[in-house]
């Protein structure tokens, strides 16, 4: 653990890698313990803003809880995920979902094609040095005015943990602090509306949810 990022930025394809295998590894063990119940309450919140016909993207839409079994029979919902197991799950949740392997700073969606984006506890696993490239990929594939709702840390942090969830699985982690996340969203082109603090339904301490508008 440390709380400065490293002069050079780290391998994006090794670290997802690293992540991909171990969301794998614990796709129903990590699937049983996740309770979505606020987490849905700020879905809803967004979807209450949107129009008749949105496109969502569930950027790291794991399996599917949350955003996608909420959303995905209403709106035309994307989920992205690096995992393989993951997606299964979702695809099973939530059967009316467009479904895709991909990586945040690479999503495989087109300029300007979704109304709204979530990353709900996905960002904080990509190294902390490239999360701008994240951000300004939600820019990139949301339109004018675009809403986004992503959990980010609330202080800095960077770890690592060989035994997650008592899976045997790999995880690692690697965020900065709110203020300069804040700052990142803004230099990509978001104004943010909303910052709320919740603890982790996991146990691991609490993290920051950001709602922001693409500005037009």
């Amino acid at each position: 653990m440390n709380d400065e990022s490293p002069s050079e930025p780290r391998d994006l394809d090794e670290w997802a890698s690293t992540v991909m295998s171990g969301y794998d590894g614990v796709a129903e063990a990590y699937d049983d313990d996740r309770d979505p119940t606020h987490e849905a309450a700020l879905v809803e919140s967004l979807a209450a803003a949107l129009r008749d016909g949105a496109r969502v993207l569930d950027a790291g839409c794991g399996g599917g809880r949350a955003v996608l079994e909420t959303l995905a029979d209403e709106y035309g919902a994307v989920g992205v995920d690096l995992s393989g197991e993951q997606l299964a799950l979702a695809r099973d949740r939530a059967p009316a979902a467009s479904l895709a392997r991909g990586d945040l700073t690479r999503l495989p969606v087109a300029d300007g094609a979704v109304d709204a984006v979530t990353a709900l506890h996905s960002v904080i696993h990509v190294p902390r040095e490239h999360h701008e490239r994240a951000f300004a990929e939600f820019a990139r594939v949301l339109r004018p005015g675009g809403h986004l709702l992503l959990t980010t840390g609330v202080g800095d942090w960077e770890g690592r943990n060989d035994d997650w969830l008592d899976s045997g699985a790999a995880m690692q982690w690697s965020f900065h602090g709110r203020e300069r996340s804040l700052e990142l969203l803004d230099s990509v082109g978001f104004d943010v509306t909303e910052s709320v603090v919740r603890d982790d339904e996991l146990g691991g301490g609490e993290w920051l949810f950001v709602r922001a508008r693409l500005r037009a």
